[in-house]
């Protein structure tokens, strides 16, 4: 039996080796070893149907402002199979956008829960919620960073090529939230990742910067063909994020000839092709594509439940 399921302990979070996990970066490398060995072995126990009970007793608050299908099922069924509980809390069911600053919500939640994990539109109020909390505060998304899809997106091709050596990835679409978390994650895990985005769509210089300070910056072009041309892996994600619906024939133009389909995949015949979804078929994807063989979109969609699980056991001290 792996060391995940042992009795839990009362380590208290103050002693855990993060506190807080607002992007990907916030995790050593160690961590990151650590989340992935953990995930691997929590989800063999879930496929066997062996429970994994480690964290009884132990809440986590989760924040929506934003709508959620997959961070919402992933959280809260995974600390259910945990042996603790999740408390959904949306938009209209606290005083969180009725007035009450970020810092008292952090306070008080605090003396309620074991951790919190806000799906939010502005990263600052996840920094204001750190900064006040004394449990652990995870980003389950801002307009910023989605941390949580990287750990599953990476956990994903380490499965799928034994690891992360000589893998070659692609992204091709906006230079969004879930490709900054991303571009950061690969350089972390030592992946040669290209990043294909219509001008002015790039991941901020900062991301650029973040990555290559934990790694290697990946390239940027404005190519998609120059991107995928070998790649082992190709990424996309939807043009329009949520709540940038008034942008959307703008940027439906800008990224004409950006969609992931067949001719584009000619370049990389053997790749597997990456979408965190919601997908808009027609859109960065065709229906083809995605529902081909070679889309592992739905094991990236199982993977955030069991790399969460395995972020909260590393952050709730479960030996």
């Amino acid at each position: 039996m792996s060391n995940y399921a042992t009795e839990s302990t009362t380590t208290s979070t103050a002693e855990s080796p993060v506190s807080h996990v607002l992007d990907v970066d916030d995790l050593s490398d160690d961590d990151l070893a650590d989340v992935f060995s953990t995930a691997g072995d929590l989800k063999a126990a879930h496929r066997e149907g062996d429970p994994h009970a480690v964290l009884p007793n132990q809440t986590l608050a989760m924040l929506f402002e934003k709508p959620s299908t997959r961070t919402r099922v992933s959280f809260e069924t995974g600390m259910t199979q945990l042996g603790g509980h999740a408390v959904y809390l949306g938009p209209d069911t606290t005083h969180l956008d009725h007035g009450e600053p970020v810092a008292d919500t952090a306070r008080a939640l605090s003396r309620y829960v074991d951790a919190v994990m806000a799906r939010v539109f502005d990263h600052g109020a996840l920094e204001s919620m750190a900064t006040h909390a004394t449990v652990p505060v995870i980003n389950g998304l801002s307009d910023d960073a989605h941390p949580c899809q990287t750990l599953a997106d990476l956990f994903t091709i380490y499965e799928r090529f034994d690891g992360f050596e000589d893998v070659s990835v692609a992204w091709v679409g906006d230079g969004n939230n879930v490709a900054q978390s991303f571009a950061i994650g690969t350089a972390m895990a030592g992946l040669d990742l290209t990043m294909a985005t219509p001008e002015g769509y790039e991941p901020d210089e900062d991301v650029l910067e973040r990555a290559d300070e934990r790694g290697s910056a990946p390239e940027v072009v404005n190519d998609p063909e120059t991107a995928v041309e070998g790649a082992d892996v190709v990424y996309t994600d939807v043009w329009v994020s949520m709540g940038e619906e008034d942008e959307r024939e703008a940027k439906l133009g800008d990224f004409d000839g950006f969609q992931v389909n067949d001719d584009l995949l000619a370049a990389a015949p053997e790749a597997d092709v990456m979408h965190c979804l919601p997908a808009h078929r027609g859109e960065e994807i065709t229906g083809d594509v995605l529902e081909s063989d070679r889309a592992v979109v739905w094991q990236q969609a199982e993977n955030r439940m069991h790399t969460q699980k395995a972020l909260l056991t590393h952050l709730l001290g479960a030996q």
